[in-house]
C-alpha cells in the first residue's frame, strides 16, 4: 500500500503532463476535428485514468519508475545491520566455500511517506462520497417532488421530437419547481425534468429546440459518459488538472450536442437556438461538481456557466456542415492522438509496478509443473529448471516463477559480464584496490579480483565496475540482454539490492542459457571469464569426471530481516546441461545460503547432483 502511494503519486504528475499534451493538440487540430471528435478525445483520457487500477504490463518508458527506486533506496548505504552465512561445504560435498554476504537496506522513510499519501488520499475519497450521497438524496428528493408533464401542447411537441430523432424508446417527462434548466437524468431509467416556469412561459420553438438537446444526450448515452466523469472525479480529487479536465469534457459535451441539434436544424434557425442559449443565461447557473446531481443519475442539460455558454455560442455562430476532406483530415488526426496517447498509458500502471509480472510465452508442451512443496516448509517461493539437450522445463509454482522480485547479489553476474565487455576489468587484469574504507565483513576489507569479488560479494567491487562504466552504459547492457524489467534507478551502489531492477526465476534461468550460449555477441573470453568466477564445484572434487558446477547466491536483507533468498546456476554433467534458479521469500531467515541448500537436495531428488 505504500509503496503504491508513492507510486500514484508519480503516476498524477504525468497525467498533468499527459493532459496538457491533449488540451495542446486539440487546440493544434481545432479546425479538422469536429466537436464530436474533440468531445470523444477526452474518452482516452479516462481509460488513461484508469490505467493506474488495471494490470498492464509496461512497454515502454519504464525508467519513470526509476524515479520510485531511487528514492527507495535512498537509505541503502546504510551499514546497519548485516548477513554473513555460507554455503556449507560438508552439506554439499564441495571444497570451494562460496560466501553469501549481504547489506540490509531501509525501507522505513519511504514506507511512512508513501502510507501518509495513501492516507490523505483515501480520507479525501471518504470526503468526496459523502458529497455525492448528500448531492444523490437531493436528486431524490427533487424526484419524489417532481409530476408527470400534464401540458398537452408541450407532450405532442416532444413527441413530434422522438420521431424527428428516430428514437422509440418513450422517455418520462417531468416538470419540477425545484430546477431553473431543463436536464435529462438517469444511466438505465432516464428521465426528463422541466422546469415549471420554462412550461407556463411556454415558447414552441425555444421547447423545441431544448427537447431535442435533452434527446441528443440520451442518443449518445451522455448519462454513462457523465458517470465516469464524476467516478474520476472522486479518484483524482487531489489532481487539479484532471479536475481541469473533466470540466472542458462536460463543456464539449455541450458543445457536441449543440452540433447534433444544429444537424437537425435549418441553417435560418441557427440563429434561433443560440438566442435560446443566451435567454437561458440570465436564468440559470450550473453548481459545479460535487454539489451538483451526480452519482449513476447523472444530469446533462442545455445549460452551463457563463464561459461554457460564450463557448457554444460561438461554436453555433460559426458552424458549418463539414465536408468530406474535413472528416478524412478529423478522422486521420484522431487515430494520431489516440495511438500516441495509449502508447503513453502503460507506463501508468502501478499494479505492473509493483507485482511486476513477466509474460512467459513458451508452449505448454515443454513446460510440467511438479510439487515440490515439502521442500519449501515455511518459504514462499519457487524453483525452476531446464534441460538444455530435451529443451524442457519443469517448474515449481508457476505463480512465483513469473513474479519478479529484487536479484540481490546474483545480478553480479553481468554486472561483472559488462565491466568486461566496457573494459573496466579485462580477463587478464581484473584487480582494484581496496581504498581502505572499514566494511563489516572481513572478506572485503582488501584488494579483489574478479574471481575473489564474485565468491565473496564484493559490494564495492561492482559498485566501481558501475562507477567506471557510467549508468548509461549499464542501462544500455540491461535493455540489450532483457534483464528483468530493466529498469535501473539513480542509485548507483544499490539498485540490485531490493530496489527498482528486479528479475523473475524463469528470467533466471533464460539469461544464465543465454549466457552460456553467448547468444549475447559479447566477447567469448568475457563469458569464459564470468563461468570460471561462478564455478563452484570443478570436476577435480568428484570421482566422475566431468561435472561443473555453477552457481551464485543472492540474500535480500531489508531493516536487519533477511526477506529474499536466491540461488542461481547450472550444471553440466553426462553430455547435458541443466539450469535451475531457486527463489525463496519470507519475513526472515530467507538468505542465499538457504535458497542453495533447498536447491542442492532438490537436484539430487531429481537425480541431476550427487549430494
Amino acid at each position: 500500500m505504500a509503496d503504491f502511494g508513492i507510486r500514484f503519486f508519480l503516476c498524477n504528475i504525468f497525467i498533468c503532463i499527459i493532459i496538457g499534451f491533449l488540451i495542446i493538440v486539440k487546440r493544434v487540430f481545432k479546425n479538422y476535428l469536429t466537436s464530436r471528435m474533440q468531445f470523444n478525445l477526452w474518452f482516452l483520457l479516462l481509460g488513461i485514468l484508469a490505467v493506474p487500477f488495471v494490470p498492464f504490463r509496461p512497454a515502454s518508458f519504464t525508467q519513470v519508475l526509476a524515479l520510485f527506486g531511487a528514492w527507495k533506496n535512498a537509505a541503502s548505504s546504510n551499514r546497519g545491520t548485516i548477513t554473513e552465512s555460507f554455503l556449507d561445504p560438508k552439506a554439499s560435498g564441495a571444497a570451494n566455500q562460496m560466501n553469501d554476504f549481504a547489506l540490509s537496506v531501509s525501507r522505513k522513510t519511504p514506507s511512512i511517506i508513501g502510507l501518509i499519501f495513501c492516507g490523505i488520499w483515501l480520507v479525501g475519497i471518504l470526503a468526496m462520497i459523502l458529497s455525492v450521497i448528500k448531492s444523490v438524496s437531493r436528486l431524490n428528493a427533487m424526484k419524489k417532488s417532481a409530476l408527470p408533464l400534464q401540458n398537452n401542447t408541450v407532450r405532442i411537441l416532444y413527441h413530434n421530437c422522438l420521431k424527428e430523432m428516430r428514437i422509440k424508446r418513450k422517455i418520462p417527462v417531468y416538470s419540477t419547481a425545484f430546477l431553473k434548466s431543463p436536464v435529462i437524468v438517469g444511466l438505465f431509467n432516464p428521465r426528463i425534468y422541466l422546469p415549471i416556469h420554462l412550461i407556463s412561459d411556454f415558447n414552441a420553438a425555444d421547447m423545441r429546440y431544448i427537447l431535442l438537446h435533452e434527446l441528443q444526450h440520451y442518443r449518445h448515452k451522455d448519462a454513462l459518459a457523465g458517470f465516469f466523469m464524476n467516478f474520476f472525479g472522486i479518484l483524482y480529487w487531489c489532481n487539479p488538472c484532471v479536475w481541469y479536465a473533466l470540466k472542458e469534457m462536460r463543456s464539449d459535451r455541450e458543445v457536441a450536442c449543440d452540433t447534433s441539434v444544429l444537424k437537425l436544424l435549418d441553417e435560418s434557425d441557427y440563429e434561433n437556438y443560440g438566442n435560446t442559449l443566451i435567454n437561458f443565461a440570465e436564468k440559470v447557473s450550473l453548481t459545479p461538481f460535487p454539489l451538483a446531481f451526480v452519482s449513476e443519475n447523472n444530469a446533462a442539460g442545455i445549460s452551463g456557466s457563463m464561459k461554457q455558454l460564450q463557448q457554444r455560442i460561438a461554436n453555433i455562430s460559426s458552424y458549418k456542415k463539414p465536408s468530406i476532406v474535413r472528416k478524412l483530415k478529423g478522422l486521420t488526426a484522431f487515430a494520431t492522438i489516440s495511438i500516441i496517447l495509449s502508447g503513453l498509458a502503460p507506463m501508468l500502471s502501478t499494479y505492473a509496478a509493483e507485482q511486476n509480472r513477466y509474460q512467459w510465452n513458451i508452449p505448454s508442451g515443454k513446460v510440467s509443473t511438479i510439487d515440490l512443496s515439502a521442500w519449501f516448509n515455511g518459504y514462499k517461493g519457487s524453483f525452476v529448471l531446464y534441460d538444455l539437450n530435451g529443451d524442457t522445463w519443469k517448474v515449481y509454482d508457476m505463480e512465483q516463477a513469473t513474479l519478479r522480485t529484487a536479484p540481490n547479489s546474483t545480478y553480479k553476474i553481468y554486472d561483472a559480464l559488462f565491466g568486461l565487455e566496457e573494459g573496466v576489468i579485462t580477463p587478464d587484469d581484473s584487480f582494484m584496490a581496496w581504498d581502505g574504507t572499514d566494511y563489516p565483513f572481513e572478506a572485503w576489507n582488501g584488494n579483489q579480483d574478479l574471481l575473489s569479488a564474485m565468491q565473496s560479494s564484493v559490494n564495492w567491487y561492482f559498485e566501481e565496475i558501475d562507477k567506471q562504466a557510467s549508468p548509461s552504459a549499464i542501462q544500455d547492457y540491461i535493455r540489450k540482454i532483457g534483464y528483468g524489467n530493466e529498469i535501473v534507478n539513480a542509485n548507483v551502489s544499490a539498485y540490485w539490492m531490493q530496489g527498482a531492477l528486479k528479475i523473475s526465476p524463469v528470467e533466471q534461468v533464460e539469461l544464465l542459457t543465454a549466457l552460456y550460449n553467448n547468444q549475447f555477441d559479447f566477447a567469448p573470453e568475457n563469458i569464459n571469464a564470468i563461468k570460471n568466477s561462478i564455478c563452484l564445484f570443478p570436476p577435480e572434487n568428484f570421482s566422475s569426471e566431468g561435472i561443473n558446477f555453477y552457481g551464485k547466491t543472492g540474500t535480500g536483507c531489508v531493516d536487519g530481516q533477511d526477506v529474499n533468498g536466491w540461488f542461481v546456476g547450472y550444471i553440466e554433467a553426462a553430455g547435458n546441461t541443466y539450469f535451475f534458479a531457486t527463489n525463496i521469500q519470507a519475513a526472515e531467515n530467507a538468505t542465499g545460503s538457504k535458497a542453495s541448500e533447498i536447491s542442492l537436495s532438490l537436484l539430487s531428488h531429481l537425480g541431476i547432483w550427487k549430494q
